[in-house]
């Protein structure tokens, strides 16, 4: 597989992770909740859109304690926090391995970097699955620098979060390509200038390289 990119002058990288790296599907995490009676979960969150606590979350401004006691509270339900975590997590699935491969190629040739709206919880799972998968302890083995939304208070489509790692990693938008599988996160980045790649629904990353 040849590791030139299909666009012409990049030289930096930004990968979302969740769609595009880590396989996931949300309708395991609504299912899962569904199953402990929370029936209108996808009312609560979706790809494209969630309520308040759920923003809260990702940008770190609640601790997963709040967000179980904040679930059980939304629900009217006797849940614990270990069904909470276990639905909550049930969206997330594997790490194809030909996909770390890629990307560690990809160092070679590019300076690649992390973006990624997600939380304390999810990333506890992340790192577990990575060092069960690929013996590595976390993402910051691969990448330049991650960007987690929780950790820098920010989260896309805003567009204050690209522009923190342009500015932190002394980037030029019109070399730096930027990859996510949601539509809304792609618009946020071309509004500072980056190249944006929208990735649809069954196409992988491997395909682009």
């Amino acid at each position: 597989m040849s590791n030139k990119i299909k666009f012409a002058g990049v030289k930096n990288i930004i990968f979302d992770l969740g769609g595009v790296i880590l396989n996931i599907d949300y309708k395991l995490t609504a299912n899962t909740f569904q199953k402990l009676g929370i029936n209108n979960y996808n009312d609560l969150y979706t790809q494209f859109n969630q309520v308040d606590i759920f923003d809260k979350l990702e940008k770190g401004e609640i601790t997963p304690a709040f967000f179980y006691n904040e679930i059980r509270r939304m629900s009217n339900l006797n849940i614990n926090d270990e069904q909470i975590t276990d639905a909550w997590n049930a969206m997330l699935l594997d790490f194809p391995v030909k996909r770390l491969e890629l990307l560690q190629n990809l160092k070679n040739d590019y300076n690649i970097y992390l973006c990624s709206n997600t939380n304390e919880i999810h990333l506890a799972n992340y790192n577990k699955t990575l060092k069960q998968t690929f013996g590595i302890e976390n993402l910051g083995d691969i990448f330049i620098k991650e960007y987690y939304s929780h950790k820098v208070g920010m989260r896309k489509p805003n567009s204050d979060i690209f522009q923190l790692i342009i500015d932190e990693n002394n980037l030029t938008p019109k070399e730096t390509l930027f990859i996510d599988d949601s539509p809304q996160h792609i618009e946020g980045a071309k509004k500072v200038g980056l190249i944006a790649y929208h990735l649809i629904d069954g196409e992988d990353i491997l395909e682009l390289f």
